[in-house]
């Protein structure tokens, strides 16, 4: 990797600090070699602890950087893509974390041969145990996508795909974060109505998600088989078990990988009508 690549980031939420953490973990990126921009300076405060520089100009910023990451709220995407595309040069790399926003949208938006990805993180990359996928344009080249995949390696798990699976991830990963915290929430108060203090039964509940996730990725086995491996014949997980099922956790967990999907698909069709060509 270029030690001389300058990275920026459009944006001061979690998923660009997440970012920006992981790219700076490697050693490979000074911190002088990252910027961010933001309208507000309420979060600058996280940046300049990793000693990385800060503005107010997203095209000071797209000016001074070789690979910009776009993590705005999907509906400032075409604002933020009107303000800096004058600044956007063929040496640029523009990386879109915009939940729904296509491809197609993000080339339309920016001169005619910028190399876009589209990337969607989530919230573990905040402690660099994230799940991303990414996906590159038409103009995007192989080495551009392991550009990526470099820096992002200490984020967390990094696959490319098509960008018909980006949506689902967003459902399954993106989303699916949250899912999972109402679990450990239900779980944790579970354990409260039987009698245990509600500190000790968050805390428990948590250390279990986060020991039956290492398991799962670890191990190699299908989920159904290591939930075989908990049962025993008429104990106490099978019992529980029925009554999850009984309750409908697995159907109501397919649908809301299944809605948040579609939400994400609703976003990007939002969002397509308003990108116009500009092809300098």
């Amino acid at each position: 990797m270029d030690s001389n690549l300058r990275i920026g980031f459009i944006g001061a939420g979690n998923m660009a600090y997440g970012i920006a953490k992981g790219v700076l973990q490697s050693g490979d990126v000074p911190p002088t070699n990252v910027k961010v921009s933001a309208p507000s300076a309420r979060n600058f405060g996280r940046f300049q602890e990793l000693g990385v520089a800060v503005t107010h100009s997203n095209a000071e910023l797209v000016s001074s950087c070789d690979l910009v990451f776009v993590a705005v709220k999907p509906h400032l995407v075409t604002t933020i893509l009107s303000e800096i595309t004058d600044c956007v040069t063929r040496k640029h790399i523009i990386v879109s974390v915009a939940a729904g926003v296509t491809l197609a949208t993000l080339q339309g938006l920016l001169p005619f041969d910028t190399v876009v990805l589209r990337l969607m993180p989530n919230l573990p990359c905040l402690v660099q145990q994230g799940a991303l996928l990414f996906s590159r344009g038409t103009r995007a080249r192989q080495e551009d996508g392991d550009l990526l995949r470099s820096l992002l390696q200490h984020c967390g798990l990094v696959e490319e795909g098509p960008e018909a699976w980006i949506d689902i991830h967003t459902g399954l990963s993106g989303s699916g974060v949250a899912f999972v915290y109402l679990f450990a929430e239900a779980l944790a108060e579970g354990a409260v109505k039987m009698g245990m203090p509600s500190a000790l039964a968050h805390s428990i509940a948590a250390q279990t998600v986060l020991g039956a996730g290492q398991l799962l990725r670890d191990s190699g086995k299908h989920p159904a088989q290591l939930r075989s491996e908990v049962c025993t014949p008429g104990g106490t997980t099978i019992f529980g078990l029925h009554a999850m099922e009984q309750g409908g956790v697995r159907a109501a967990t397919m649908t809301a990988v299944e809605t948040a999907t579609e939400r994400a698909r609703e976003l990007g069709r939002k969002s397509a009508p308003t990108a116009t060509e500009n092809r300098k």
